[in-house]
């Protein structure tokens, strides 16, 4: 009788325990944010989100800013991450990423990835154009327009980073200096970086970005000085290295290119063909005392009058009596794109569907719209491939294949075909 006693009171206790138990792990798993047990994803999409943290955490021209990543570390960020809100874009070429299930996040952050998961695949954008201009349009569907620019941009990063890697190996493992980024340009409000690259749309993207940065309400109220000599735009060199380097690893991108030869001549028409007070004395003189036979005095006192083939003469000449230029010198130097990875590279050929896709991209007001005015000698036509290869008809056969070699990398970095059939 004391044995079954016993018995039960062992099976009460155990069925005791096991009730507790039971209760336990249901309270713990109610508990529980069902976001992060069970993600979500949709299949063929893949989410690049960056969780930035909130504006009013990083003041405008602050270089004091938190967490750095190493200098030569490359940020590789896809530009479907960049897409207007609601709308994603196929990446396929990128890997899918497993979720960190083991850390929890904040709510903030919580909240965030559980509206990305729910939202539709083809969610509208919010209009929010300002009355009284002509505003952007509306990015295309998916499936549309929208998804072949960012192909395209795939495809130019691509092509860049294959050119680097054969022939620019060892740049990837230097560290980035102040003289890397000297071209380039930053705007806090939105994140971005814009380097430079003259004759190539420059001066309106000064314009643009004055104005994402609050300083005009417009494009057409800004004057030509005002935004090379006005230095209303921060470089980037003028931040100390944490700043430099929390901006290159955490904004936005990018630079603007243009056929090499095609910009090589735009130069010498707006500097050697019009009045100028700096070109003509500095590089005016130089290139005609030493390329002019029985040049006058005249010419030698103001340094005008440089022909084409002088110029080039001058360009190629690897003793020149004076030294480069931006308006003339490589985009590879002036922007380090082999040290610098550049999220976004728009071309001159295609301004005005690359530079509103990239306008879309960094959530810039639906107003605000690339120009398209020529502020400097307006009445002159611009630059154009037949004009260019007026010019370049002047030099001799050598002389193309060697200005040909000068802009080589610019050539196959950016996928520019060759301008003349007697190339290699």
């Amino acid at each position: 009788m004391t044995l079954r006693a016993g018995t039960m009171r062992l099976a009460c206790m155990f069925s005791s325990i096991l009730l507790f138990g039971a209760a336990a792990l249901l309270l713990f798993i109610s508990l529980q944010d069902s976001t992060e047990l069970t993600p979500q994803q949709v299949p063929g999409v893949k989410f690049n989100i960056r969780l930035q943290q909130p504006r009013d955490d990083f003041p405008p021209g602050s270089s004091q800013d938190g967490v750095f990543k190493a200098p030569t570390e490359r940020v590789a960020r896809d530009v479907s991450s960049r897409a207007p809100r609601g709308l994603r874009l196929p990446g396929p070429d990128a890997p899918q990423g497993r979720p960190n299930l083991g850390a929890r996040l904040r709510p903030r952050q919580r909240r965030r990835r559980l509206l990305i998961k729910k939202m539709p695949a083809a969610a509208a954008i919010p209009a929010n154009s300002s009355a009284g201009s002509a505003a952007r349009p509306a990015p295309p569907a998916p499936d549309g327009r929208w998804v072949s620019l960012h192909q395209r941009q795939q495809e130019r990063k691509r092509v860049m980073g294959e050119a680097c890697a054969k022939y620019r190996a060892s740049s990837s493992r230097r560290a980035v200096t102040p003289r890397h980024v000297s071209r380039i340009f930053v705007e806090d409000r939105h994140r971005v970086l814009y380097c430079e690259v003259p004759k190539a749309g420059c001066s309106n993207w000064k314009r643009v970005l004055m104005v994402l940065a609050g300083l005009a309400s417009s494009t057409a109220d800004l004057q030509h000085n005002t935004v090379h000599y006005g230095g209303a735009l921060k470089r980037l060199d003028t931040f100390d290295r944490q700043g430099i380097l929390h901006r290159l690893s955490t904004y936005t991108k990018m630079l603007f290119v243009r056929e090499p030869f095609e910009r090589l001549v735009s130069a010498f028409r707006d500097k050697f063909e019009h009045p100028n007070s700096y070109y003509h004395p500095v590089f005016g003189k130089a290139i005609l005392a030493r390329y002019r036979a029985n040049a006058s005095g005249e010419a030698l006192r103001t340094g005008s009058g440089v022909r084409f083939p002088e110029f080039v003469q001058y360009l190629l000449d690897v003793h020149r009596p004076v030294g480069m230029d931006i308006h003339w010198d490589h985009v590879s130097r002036l922007c380090s794109p082999c040290l610098i990875d550049y999220d976004f590279v728009g071309k001159f050929e295609s301004m005005e569907d690359d530079a509103n896709f990239f306008l879309s991209l960094i959530h810039a007001p639906r107003n605000l719209t690339f120009p398209q005015f020529k502020d400097r000698h307006s009445q002159e036509a611009r630059t154009t491939a037949g004009i260019t290869h007026r010019y370049f008809a002047q030099l001799s056969a050598p002389q193309r294949q060697r200005a040909y070699d000068f802009y080589y990398m610019d050539y196959l970095m950016f996928n520019y075909s060759k301008p003349f059939a007697d190339l290699y």
